[in-house]
């Protein structure tokens, strides 16, 4: 199913036949009445019928949806929702109208964004519980692809690193990538100050996240600390003990 198309809407039959024409040549007859929704299952899509009202000479019509696999909530919503525009609308074979039943609601599970924090949002570190209080779960500790250097801030509290890209930096940066959902990752980027801001990293094997990134001006009289690989191997140079990496 080509991913511009979200549903389809087709007649759920090519036509209606009598029992006793289906009697006589059932296999036939079943092949053509799949006309429009033989392919379903062959390319793995979801489908349902729903009726859509009656043809002038009484006999019932019927339209199937049909969405990619395993959007069966969706395209129960969309025919729900379809059925109900019937005038008198009725429950399946009863006489009880449609409209005295609940619509169908689907659940739409909320979208999650992945966020790779390289400094003081780290575990362990002075603004990580802005990412706790907001419900983000870690899911791995990695590294950024090449290109990328680490900066040491001048005149900044608590302590914060500046990652740029310029494309010929050593990279390979220590990151943690978090999870959180669309509103608190809106909340979390309205909070953080310049010169730091949210665009998109590489990581290692090539994928892409959205992470901590510093605009270019900080850097000027910054220390370049790319060669220890990561805001916690810096620090504890200071200190005089060499932190361990973490893992998710």
């Amino acid at each position: 199913m080509p991913a511009k198309i979200d549903v389809l809407l087709l007649p759920t039959t090519a036509t209606t036949f009598k029992i006793a024409e289906m009697l006589a040549d059932p296999v036939r007859l079943n092949t053509e009445l799949g006309t429009y929704t033989n392919f379903v299952n062959l390319m793995d899509l979801a489908a349902i019928a729903v009726p859509a009202g009656f043809r002038l000479d009484g006999i019932p019509f019927g339209v199937t949806l049909i969405g990619p696999a395993l959007s069966d909530g969706m395209l129960a919503s969309i025919g729900d929702a379809l059925h109900r525009s019937l005038a008198d609308a009725q429950l399946g074979a009863t006489s009880l109208s449609l409209s005295s039943t609940p619509p169908v609601r689907t659940q739409v599970k909320p979208t999650k964004v992945r966020l790779a924090v390289v400094g003081a949002h780290l575990s362990g570190q002075p603004l990580n519980d802005q990412l706790v209080e907001r419900k983000a779960r870690l899911i791995e500790t990695t590294r950024t692809g090449p290109g990328y250097r680490l900066y040491a801030l001048a005149n900044t509290a608590p302590a914060k690193p500046g990652l740029v890209f310029d494309g010929i930096g050593a990279g390979a940066i220590e990151v943690e990538v978090w999870e959180m959902d669309e509103a608190s990752f809106g909340s979390f980027v309205a909070a953080i100050p310049s010169p730091l801001g949210i665009g998109t990293l590489t990581l290692a094997d090539g994928r892409t996240v959205k992470g901590f990134v510093c605009e270019a001006y900080a850097i000027e009289g910054a220390e370049d600390i790319t060669a220890f690989g990561g805001w916690r191997a810096w620090l504890g140079r200071l200190s005089g003990v060499q932190p361990k990496s973490r893992t998710a």
